[in-house]
């Protein structure tokens, strides 16, 4: 290596070798990009245009009772990095996922991915990161152990795919949080508490989501009546219950309207700090 005499660097020599380093890291981020979407482009509608964000989270405190097993619900993957891809409307933001996201972030290493597909113009900045900032080992796919890509997508309903063999399609925002919550945590074995966490499921994406003004009104006292006997939606756990319901009531505005039991909810909510995504989304 070219030196001065009083031994320093020639200042063009350690510039160029600063040039080549950022050169091999872009080339390592291309490689897992092309390594990422390798698992997504054997079906038409996974052509993606634009690449925007991964993040690697670490795990927090957070713990659900009766935690499930990754390889229980994807089924054994040894070696490999198990990828879940969404297909997402930016009209209907999917906030219920952000905040399921968040969840995982905690109980796995994620790596997570935000593109946008060709059917789509533009997506506004805070779409663009809603799964964080991005990681600087993004490109090292080996330290990971779920891959979460978002696509936003123009299409009529939230669509999700996982597996690399069968990329098994499961369609509704509802039902892929279902799938979701089942890394993070068993679905009551006790038929009837199952029963409950589904039927506010329910009600949360097609009463207080979609309903009428009526409706939602109904929703609210009845969510003000149950939170009355219980901390949570389903009892004295935290659950999907709570996470579905909480993102659709601030979905469609009636938070501030919303009774004294369900404001104490919301602040309980709040409080786990998993809503923070959800949040930025509607401001």
């Amino acid at each position: 290596m070219p030196m001065y005499q009083n031994g320093e660097v020639d200042p063009a020599v350690r510039a160029l070798e600063a040039r080549q380093d950022e050169i091999m890291r872009k080339l390592y981020e291309l490689k897992a990009a092309v390594e990422g979407l390798a698992k997504t482009v054997t079906t038409p509608d996974a052509d993606l245009d634009l690449t925007v964000s991964s993040s690697l989270s670490s795990q927090s405190t957070t713990t659900f009772k009766g935690i499930a097993d990754l390889d229980a619900v994807l089924g054994k993957d040894p070696g490999a990095l198990r990828d879940i891809v969404i297909n997402a409307n930016p009209a209907q933001p999917p906030l219920t996922l952000l905040v399921l996201h968040s969840l995982l972030c905690q109980r796995y290493r994620v790596l997570s991915n935000v593109h946008v597909h060709s059917s789509v113009s533009s997506v506004p900045p805070q779409l663009l990161s809603c799964l964080g900032p991005r990681h600087a080992d993004s490109y090292a796919r080996r330290l990971f152990q779920l891959g979460f890509t978002l696509i936003w997508k123009d299409v009529p309903k939230l669509q999700m795919k996982f597996s690399v063999q069968s990329m098994c399609p499961i369609e509704g925002e509802a039902n892929v949080a279902r799938f979701l919550f089942k890394l993070l945590a068993l679905y009551p074995s006790d038929p009837a508490a199952a029963t409950m966490v589904d039927n506010w499921v329910d009600t949360a994406f097609f009463q207080l989501a979609e309903g009428s003004t009526k409706e939602r009104a109904a929703v609210l006292r009845a969510l003000n009546s149950a939170l009355g006997r219980n901390p949570w939606l389903a009892g004295s756990e935290f659950s999907l219950a709570d996470v579905a319901c909480y993102c659709c009531v601030l979905q469609s505005g009636s938070a501030s309207s919303a009774p004294a039991n369900v404001q104490r909810w919301i602040k309980s909510c709040e409080n786990l700090g998993h809503f923070g995504p959800a949040k930025l989304l509607l401001k």
